[in-house]
């Protein structure tokens, strides 16, 4: 069994702007830095013996924050990127109304969220992404087997993951994740167990 800390990554520029991330990568801000503190000093106890990362700047700054606080290694990996949403990254929800409204009556018809692929352009398609996800955790899996491992990532990479869990074929994940929220989830080979879902009780008034 391996007991993981899912970590969605604390509060971005872009957060705060409204603005679609994807794979762009806009930093943390302030209170991004606040809440990956704050999230360390929960995990003080926990017995982490790494922290893996997407390597997007906002995860990658919330993993080093809390690595340092643990003094345990964190190690960046490729797979655990959010969604690649292609020509819509960086736009705000206003811009992508004005330039795909396509997008946005899909949005207004269905607002559990949308559909992937979003026919557009650039985007990375719903198969590969949750086959590099899955591939990722797989791999942790087996490096760090009666471990507990810190994963800091994205909600559409965390919600892709535990939808694999609970075998849920569709995309879209039951799952929300706030900024620098914590998960836990233990795995193994029968059956997987939700220990915690979504907790952000550490950053008090600062959410």
């Amino acid at each position: 069994m391996i007991r993981l800390y899912l970590i969605r990554h604390g509060c971005s520029v872009w957060n705060v702007e409204g603005r679609i991330q994807g794979q762009a990568d806009p930093p943390l801000d302030v209170t991004g830095r606040e809440q990956a503190r704050r999230l360390a000093g929960r995990l003080s106890d926990e017995g982490l013996v790494a922290v893996y990362t997407s390597p997007l700047q906002r995860a990658r700054e919330t993993a080093d924050i809390i690595g340092r606080a643990l003094d345990v290694p964190v190690l960046p990996d490729e797979r655990l990127q959010e969604y690649d949403v292609g020509d819509i990254s960086g736009l705000t929800w206003e811009q992508v109304a004005e330039q795909y409204p396509e997008v946005m009556k899909r949005w207004a018809e269905d607002r559990g969220g949308l559909d992937i692929p979003l026919k557009l352009a650039n985007e990375e398609g719903s198969g590969p992404f949750r086959s590099r996800v899955v591939a990722a955790f797989d791999d942790i899996f087996e490096r760090h087997a009666g471990e507990s491992v810190g994963v800091v990532a994205h909600g559409g990479t965390l919600g892709t993951y535990l939808n694999h869990l609970i075998e849920l074929s569709t995309w879209k994940s039951p799952f929300r994740f706030d900024n620098a929220s914590l998960s836990i989830v233990e795995v193994n080979s029968r059956r997987p167990r939700i220990v915690l879902l979504n907790d952000i009780c550490h950053l008090g008034g600062n959410s």
